[in-house]
């Protein structure tokens, strides 16, 4: 151990650069999978704060976000009447692009009745739409585009005043609007328009054996929150998640390969000192031992040191771009440490396999 750490400190700057080269990969890691899991809570964040257990779509219709859904007029009323039920709440949602300073916006506009549910569940400021011509807007769209309250303008081809500004309510895909249902309804031009009724069994009935009985609807079939929260989160995971664990992948490859690069080249240098280690009969697990330590020291350092940057970055990120959601668990940061830990052992196959080889007769060749 005291070898390897003199090792180190022989040559500071070949030590500093070999902590950032794993430092930087583990800022990469960390901040790519923050991303991805605060994608996820994003897509899910509607579903998980609005009300009920089971959602009743369309025939065919499995996800929220990723599709279009219309149910049959009387679909609301013949729920209502199903054995095990105590609320139903219907909604009409659809995307829909705004023109906001000269830039195209998409957002996901949820028609609601505030008497019962299915709107904002955080209202930073103002109010809910008391009126069909009243919206809330995302806190985070309206500060992008500098709206506040009061303000109005076009979604289609009719104005809206906003009342209300949300939290909570945004990602970096798309933002959410909250209208009256009538006023949606309105929008689409279909009266009485209903894309998907979010249901509350009664006390004490198992959410399953309700989902079943809600199936009998015509047109209409019925999904866990759960699992059409699973089914928009596989949809977009499909898109994005690939790519996104690929550069991980990629930022692990390169911390490694520079550990590795550095470690390989002190170990060169070295090659007399270890000669005549051997020489005097040093065995090999201790010369192994000697190049590991140097490499898990400085991916340890490194991985420290990313954790910390990751924090750091996240912080900034979010500070800088709000539609941005990067959620760094404390299993991450595990990770991250063994990560660092793997790469010092991948790092220091290859010079522990030149120091087993090397000849303790060539030190004395010279």
């Amino acid at each position: 151990m005291r070898l390897a750490w003199r090792n180190l400190i022989q040559e500071r700057t070949r030590l500093a650069l070999s902590v950032v080269g794993v430092a930087l990969p583990i800022l990469l890691i960390l901040l790519l999978q923050g991303f991805l899991g605060g994608m996820f809570r994003q897509i899910a964040a509607y579903l998980e704060n609005s009300p009920g257990s089971l959602v009743v779509a369309q025939d065919g219709v499995v996800n929220l976000l990723g599709a279009t859904s219309l149910l049959p007029p009387e679909a609301a009323a013949e729920a209502r009447q199903v054995k095990g039920i105590e609320a139903v709440v219907p909604i009409l949602s659809q995307f829909v692009i705004l023109d906001l300073h000269d830039k195209k916006q998409p957002v996901y506009l949820i028609g609601y009745d505030p008497a019962i549910g299915g709107g904002p569940w955080q209202v930073a400021e103002g109010r809910g739409p008391n009126a069909d011509d009243e919206m809330v807007i995302d806190s985070v769209l309206a500060d992008r585009h500098g709206l506040h309250l009061g303000d109005r303008f076009k979604i289609m081809d009719r104005e809206f005043t906003i009342v209300g500004l949300s939290q909570g309510t945004t990602s970096w895909m798309t933002s959410f609007l909250f209208v009256r249902k009538t006023a949606a309804e309105a929008l689409v031009r279909v009266p009485g328009a209903t894309s998907f009724l979010l249901i509350s069994p009664a006390a004490g009935q198992d959410p399953e054996t309700a989902r079943l009985r809600l199936e009998s609807i015509p047109g209409t079939q019925a999904l866990l929150k759960t699992e059409m929260i699973a089914n928009d989160s596989k949809l977009f995971g499909r898109l994005f998640s690939a790519p996104i664990r690929l550069m991980a992948g990629i930022a692990f490859l390169v911390g490694t390969l520079v550990v590795g690069l550095v470690i390989y080249t002190a170990t060169i240098e070295r090659r007399r000192e270890y000669g005549v280690l051997k020489a005097i009969g040093a065995p090999n697990r201790v010369l192994f031992g000697v190049v590991t330590l140097q490499a898990l020291a400085a991916s340890v350092a490194g991985s420290l040191g990313g954790v910390a940057l990751a924090v750091a970055a996240a912080r900034a990120i979010m500070q800088l771009r709000p539609q941005f959601l990067i959620i760094l668990e404390p299993t991450a940061a595990g990770g991250a440490i063994i990560a660092g830990v793997s790469m010092a052992l991948l790092a220091a196959l290859l010079p522990a396999r030149i120091i087993g080889k090397l000849p303790p007769a060539d030190v004395f060749r010279r």
